[in-house]
């Protein structure tokens, strides 16, 4: 096998690869990249048999091959070539490494050894903008939970209705959902839970105008984006029913500024803890939202914030970095935030035309 390839172009097909690579498995091969030089072009696979990425790269091809080279060895290499064109070369258990002044011979893998890249029947597929995917899933993967012995709360629900995509995502503490017109989608019916990290990878990819293409198999999920394809599993069982969560009504709405809320936030947490949370106070009278938090051994703090309020007065308190965590997800110049007791869930919604709910369960007011 012999190609050359442009620095820069390699260095970025392999940092969306290198996302495959196993670092835990005993077998070898799955620690390394598999090189195919076919045409015009280089075809690198990665896998750590859950998840497995294929990305396609032009490339000048003088000899056809495969092989498989240690994944971040090459990559390391890689990056701190000089820009210029690199040249690879690999014979049996031999791959060589040429650029500019700079030569590497290390050490390569039977291909053969590699595991095929799976080739899935899929039967429902949607097509999303780019810039849209990336938006939704950055609004929702902050709330995935974190803990693997609940696998389904480390997924996103992904739903199509209606013409409507929707990403919704829980730990069990806050909730967030996020809804999108999709009115040319060819699926009539669309739901899977994914895995939160695996969504937040393709968000990460460079930005493009190609569209996302998300099929369903079985159970498996297949990602298409230009020359990119992944596979991974999809999270068996049965997401929580979240809408049984949302109210039918609030008793208290304020509309306030989500900067100034946010930096009120961020000024009485220096002096809140988790088991001193920031409290609401909201003055229907004053139009004004108090924002207090408190610590027994050193102190309070305080602000006042003008705002918009309808309905009754109302006391809530919320853990502050959960509040940060959803209003960094607001995109709108203000917020609502409805609440129906100081008991039940507070909600923060996004203004038109925005379409997002950050849900937020409170703490006990002492």
């Amino acid at each position: 096998m012999k190609f050359s390839i442009n620095r820069t172009e390699l260095a970025n097909a392999l940092s969306i690869v290198a996302k495959g690579v196993s670092t835990r498995s005993t077998l070898p091969v799955l620690a390394g990249v598999l090189i195919e030089a076919t045409q015009d072009r280089i075809i690198l696979q990665a896998t750590d048999l859950e998840l497995s990425i294929q990305y396609s790269v032009a490339a000048l091809v003088e000899e056809e091959g495969r092989t498989v080279v240690p994944g971040k060895l090459f990559s390391d290499i890689i990056k701190n070539l000089p820009d210029a064109a690199v040249h690879v070369e690999a014979a049996e258990e031999q791959a060589f490494i040429t650029c500019d002044t700079s030569s590497f011979s290390i050490r390569a893998l039977n291909a053969e050894d590699f595991p095929g890249f799976p080739q899935v029947d899929t039967h429902q597929k949607i097509e999303i903008p780019f810039h849209q995917f990336a938006t939704m899933v950055k609004r929702v993967s902050r709330v995935v939970s974190r803990d693997e012995s609940r696998a389904i709360l480390t997924g996103v629900l992904i739903t199509l209705e209606a013409g409507v995509l929707r990403m919704v995502a829980t730990d069990s503490y806050r909730l967030a959902i996020t809804d999108a017109p999709l009115p040319e989608a060819s699926a009539d019916e669309f739901q899977a839970v994914i895995s939160g990290n695996f969504l937040s990878e393709i968000a990460s990819l460079p930005k493009t105008e190609a569209p996302v293409s998300l099929a369903l198999a079985d159970n498996q999920i297949v990602v298409t984006c230009e020359d990119t394809v992944f596979i991974n599993r999809r999270i068996e069982g049965n997401f929580p029913n979240y809408k049984q969560l949302l109210p039918d009504s609030y008793t208290t709405r304020a509309t306030l500024d989500v900067d100034k809320l946010v930096a009120s936030v961020k000024r009485a947490s220096l002096l809140g803890s988790a088991s001193s949370p920031v409290r609401f106070d909201l003055n229907q009278d004053s139009q004004t939202a108090q924002i207090t938090a408190a610590s027994q051994d050193i102190g309070s703090a305080q602000e006042i914030l003008p705002c918009t309020i309808e309905g009754e007065d109302v006391e809530i308190a919320f853990n502050y970095a959960y509040v940060l965590d959803g209003l960094g997800s607001i995109a709108t110049d203000q917020v609502y935030l409805e609440v129906q007791s100081s008991l039940k869930p507070g909600i923060f919604r996004a203004l038109e035309p925005e379409n997002f709910l950050y849900l937020v369960m409170p703490v006990r007011l002492s």
